[in-house]
């Protein structure tokens, strides 16, 4: 059954019928989970779709179950290099020269990865190019489980299944950490693959279809120096940041956006609370200076004028407050007097400025 579903999905691809190869070649693999040529050759049929994270994840693993299998490396450089990744499409030209010397493709993608990798090393030393870099998805926590490159990749009428696990992440300036809620998962059945911007998550159960996060990630990161860690009810994956910016989501999309560095020179300070005495700063002395600055305060128009009364207000006596409160609320804000034997034993009546009329409002 799997050998007729492998020839018909290579019928399928020799017809340019892409879509339909995946789905032949995924159901081959269903019945056959340990073939590495059809893992080699799916991947093939996604390069042709433009599914490019999802190609780099089948020469993986065809990679893991036949280390000798040169198209594997192939399919897989040739893939990280449609991502722009081509530290790792190199390596894995590299290798794949190593098993098959003979075949001139390797020699000449490896050329063309050191021409490119020169070119990106350029532009990064001129500081006045700013270089294109990632926008995101919205909202970075939770997203969908496959990341195509904005392109013309032709759309697929195979339904997309939902996530099994739910995923989230944070950050440290000098690291990701994405975290696969799954729990009670053997080690065994996880394995993680990291390339120079990509992120490869395979969780494989007897008897349940594999769940997969592969997306293509915000910002490049250090493969050597990422680790993962599967717990009893997580997977937590450490992705060491290539440099420190902020990832505002944990894929990237084509379009280009500002990405803000981050800037770890300076240890973040814890605060310090005063008293009295506090690291050799005499805070009372330093209040009676502010309250100084406070007093000799230059003020214009209205300003000038409210201090001027609140400094009144604030150094006189109860009968001098008393008279400025009652004078000032009768005349309706028209009249303030300071005179309590004048002002006590009457009702003071508004006093409008020149050339304006008082009013009664009516309710």
């Amino acid at each position: 059954m799997a050998m007729d579903l492998e020839t018909k999905a290579k019928e399928a691809f020799i017809d340019d019928h892409f879509e339909l190869a995946v789905e032949l070649y995924s159901q081959a693999i269903d019945l056959n989970p340990n073939n590495a040529e059809l893992y080699a050759d799916r991947a093939q049929a996604n390069i042709k779709l433009a599914n490019f994270t999802e190609a780099v994840s089948d020469a993986n693993r065809a990679i893991q179950l036949d280390t000798s299998m040169a198209k594997a490396y192939l399919r897989k450089g040739t893939a990280c290099m449609k991502l722009e990744e081509y530290q790792t499409a190199k390596a894995a030209f590299q290798a794949g020269s190593g098993l098959a010397p003979e075949d001139p493709r390797f020699t000449n993608y490896i050329k063309e990865c050191d021409q490119r990798i020169e070119e990106e090393d350029a532009s990064l030393s001129k500081p006045s190019v700013e270089k294109p870099t990632r926008s995101v998805v919205p909202g970075g926590s939770e997203l969908d489980t496959t990341a195509v490159p904005a392109s013309s990749a032709p759309a697929s009428d195979v339904p997309v299944s939902k996530p099994k696990f739910r995923h989230e992440f944070y950050q440290k300036p000098e690291e990701v950490v994405v975290t696969v809620f799954a729990k009670g998962i053997p080690a065994k059945n996880v394995a993680v693959d990291y390339g120079e911007q990509i992120l490869s998550v395979t969780i494989d159960l007897p008897g349940e279809e594999p769940y997969r996060l592969q997306p293509r990630l915000f910002g490049k990161i250090v493969p050597s120096k990422c680790r993962y860690e599967v717990l009893s009810t997580k997977i937590e994956i450490r992705l060491a940041k290539a440099e420190p910016i902020q990832w505002t989501s944990l894929e990237y999309v084509k379009d280009v956006a500002v990405v803000q560095k981050i800037n770890i020179s300076t240890p973040a300070q814890r605060p310090s609370y005063p008293s009295s005495k506090h690291r050799g700063v005499d805070w009372d002395k330093l209040e009676a200076q502010v309250k100084k600055e406070e007093k000799d305060e230059k003020l214009d128009g209205d300003a000038a004028l409210n201090k001027f009364f609140q400094d009144i207000y604030k150094d006189a006596d109860e009968d001098t407050r008393r008279a400025m409160q009652k004078s000032f609320v009768e005349s309706n804000g028209t009249v303030l007097s300071t005179n309590w034997k004048d002002v006590g034993a009457k009702t003071v009546d508004g006093t409008p400025p020149d050339g304006m009329e008082m009013k009664k409002w009516e309710y």
